[in-house]
């Protein structure tokens, strides 16, 4: 899979690739980037559904270098750059699918890629995503990219979880998980087979790639996690044995720092202190998601922290793995730091990009530059590069350069109550140019289920907003935007509750004036695409189509193939009996089983590589459909995996989802 990087750096491409102006890579034309009148027609549907001009960034050690994912000319590259934007190393990754971009030092970029691939006789599932990580080298006398652990029989050539990149006496090292091999039959030294699927820690030198296994993979049936210290060594290990739920966290000389059991698997590292003594865990308790914080030397017993707080995401040292802060959630998240210095830059940061969405990516050790990436407002997504000394922002890229502020339809909250009593939200993007009036609706519940939607940047629902519509994408209950409670209220409502919870909100906006209840569609992926499809056979006489992306559309294969695939897990099948609800209601609340009360013309789209949701499920609807004389469309990505994450494919999704929701609901 990695044919395509061959010899990179070369000047050629480089010029190829960048065009050095003002305003950054991909940048948006002066006349386009004031708030102007609505243009004649909306641009082109592969505007939004290309993958982003500027996708991912990262900064060196120093701050000197920026690393970057981007597409130009229909080709993606990872480009290592200075802030002036002069380049210093191109590596092309065309159509593989980079996750991350990030360092291990000041010479080597580090890129996380993953593809789908065929396991083959013996396995319990016959595909599966694999990751791995390349090393690039940058310099005069720099080397051919390679992956991290490739050339090694004992190993294999992909990681099983990262954990972190410390400066260990003075070199830089990577930390990952990797499967050991038994060596084969007949002792040959040369031969190695798959034993089990338990990863190992290993410390990778980023220079030259050597490795060195520092903590061995847990016993049969259970599961380990580490914390590794500034130093490079593990300073506190999770271990939970699959079948019972019981746990263990350990310090580094294997003294028991806390134990319990949960169940449903449900606690996991979090990462070390603030002061680096400490290691801090989450476990749920009685329904309530706990973070507790115990001395690394077994001094004291586990307390609880910050119990009040709503955290969207955590803030660390990167080079120590210590926590220095974090993201306050809600309608304008609020970073909080524990440095005042810190607290007082990113104040600012807020400040100048108020109403943007600014989301503090990346940063030097004393925050002197900060990445900001904003997506809010007008916004379809913009890089910025600010220097602190000087507080001046810079900006080095922009995701969709062909998406006028004109035309990124206004997104905001929408607050609702169920008709349980339960309150909620959900994000209301209108169309650019309309009055928010009796408008054509699509409605698009979010994939998951426990994941939430925001009033940043979508491009799907703006796709269909530029079409004319107003897009509804309810924070359903079990969304992660609020507290455990409200997350554990969906259990066992597939098809119920969580159902009527889009719905109410549908009603919520119809009472208001502002869509129009008998012009609505429903389209989402994954969990989404459940609930579209849910929405036109559980439910009846609410919406004119349903376009479903990657559904689940039986709970009796979903439950079957994922038990399958875990060999059978314990806790995974306690886990989905929690989730679902008892068996005796699968049948009520499974779309393919519901097929023949289908009301509306149903669209199915599924990705062939789909390791996530297997192909079947789209395979045995579009069946149920046929069987039962339904209309209905069955689209196959080749190629394609659950996230979309190849711009062709997702081209033509968005663009027979669209299609068929203009076809069977105009805006218009």
């Amino acid at each position: 899979m990695f044919g395509m990087i061959g010899r990179w750096g070369a000047a050629w491409l480089a010029a190829a690739i960048l065009v050095t102006v003002s305003g950054g890579i991909g940048t948006m034309p002066a006349a386009l980037a004031q708030e102007t009148p609505a243009l004649p027609s909306p641009p082109p549907l592969d505007a939004y559904g290309n993958l982003p001009e500027f996708e991912d960034a990262a900064l060196s050690p120093s701050g000197d270098l920026i690393a970057a994912l981007l597409t130009s000319q229909g080709r993606r590259y990872v480009v290592a750059m200075q802030p002036d934007m002069s380049v210093v190393g191109v590596l092309p990754v065309d159509d593989a699918k980079v996750r991350s971009v990030g360092w291990a030092g000041e010479d080597r970029m580090v890129v996380t890629l993953t593809s789908t691939e065929d396991l083959g006789f013996g396995f319990t599932t016959d595909q599966a995503e694999f990751t791995r990580a390349v090393v690039v080298p940058l310099g005069k006398d720099a080397g051919e990219p390679q992956v991290v652990f490739a050339n090694q029989r004992n190993l294999g050539n992909f990681t099983r979880g990262s954990f972190g990149t410390r400066l260990v006496n003075g070199r830089w090292k990577m930390f990952y998980g990797a499967l050991t091999f038994k060596r084969g039959f007949g002792g040959s030294m040369m031969d190695y087979q798959f034993d089990h699927n338990r990863p190992s820690l290993y410390a990778v030198d980023a220079q030259t790639l050597e490795n060195e296994r520092i903590d061995p993979s847990p016993p049969e049936g259970s599961y380990r996690d580490w914390l590794i210290g500034a130093s490079g060594d593990v300073v506190a290990r999770l271990d939970m044995a699959s079948s019972s739920g019981s746990w263990k966290l350990t310090n580094a000389d294997g003294k028991a720092l806390a134990t319990g059991k949960e169940p449903y698997g449900n606690v996991w590292l979090v990462t070390i202190g603030y002061d680096g003594d400490t290691a801090i865990y989450s476990v749920e308790d009685n329904g309530v998601d706990r973070w507790m914080e115990v001395p690394l030397d077994g001094s004291a017993g586990a307390r609880e922290i910050m119990a009040d707080e709503e955290i969207d995401r955590l803030y660390y040292d990167y080079s120590s793995g210590q926590l220095i802060g974090y993201l306050r959630s809600g309608v304008e998240p609020q970073p909080v730091f524990r440095d005042p210095r810190r607290q007082q830059i990113a104040e600012k940061i807020r400040r100048a990009f108020a109403g943007k969405r600014p989301r503090m990516v990346d940063w030097t050790a004393d925050m002197g530059r900060v990445l900001v990436r904003i997506d809010g407002g007008q916004d379809s997504g913009s890089w910025f590069l600010v220097d602190i000394a000087t507080m001046s922002a810079s900006a080095i890229g922009y995701e969709r350069s062909q998406i006028p502020p004109a035309f990124v339809g206004k997104a905001s909250e929408f607050d609702y109550t169920a008709r349980d009593g339960l309150e909620m939200d959900g994000i209301l993007t209108l169309p650019p140019g309309r009055e928010a009036k009796n408008l054509p609706l699509v409605v698009m519940p979010h994939g998951g289920p426990h994941r939430y939607d925001t009033t940043g940047f979508d491009w799907w629902s703006q796709a269909f907003a530029s079409r004319g519509y107003a897009v509804f994408q309810p924070n359903f209950r079990g969304s992660t935007n609020r507290n455990l409670a409200f997350q554990r209220a969906s259990d066992g409502e597939w098809g119920g509750k969580m159902q009527t919870d889009i719905t109410d909100g549908v009603d919520a906006l119809a009472k208001q004036g502002i869509v129009d209840p008998s012009r609505a569609c429903i389209v989402g992926a994954s969990y989404g695409g459940y609930a579209a499809l849910a929405g036109v056979t559980i439910e009846q006489g609410r919406y004119r189509c349903a376009v479903a992306v990657a559904p689940v559309t039986d709970l009796f294969l979903m439950v079957d193939n994922d038990m399958r695939r875990t060999n059978r897990n314990r806790m995974l099948k306690r886990s989905l009996a929690q989730e679902l609800g008892p068996r005796s209601n699968f049948d009520a609340r499974s779309p393919r089983r519901q097929a023949a009360k289908a009301d509306a013309p149903i669209l199915l789209i599924h990705g062939r590589d789909d390791t996530v949701v297997d192909i079947l499920q789209s395979e045995k609807m579009a069946d149920a459909l046929k069987d039962a004389g339904k209309p209905h469309e069955f689209i196959v990505l080749d190629g394609e995996d659950h996230w979309l994450s190849r711009a062709e494919t997702r081209k033509a999704m968005l663009d027979a989802s669209v299609g068929f929701v203009t076809e069977h609901n105009p805006p218009d």
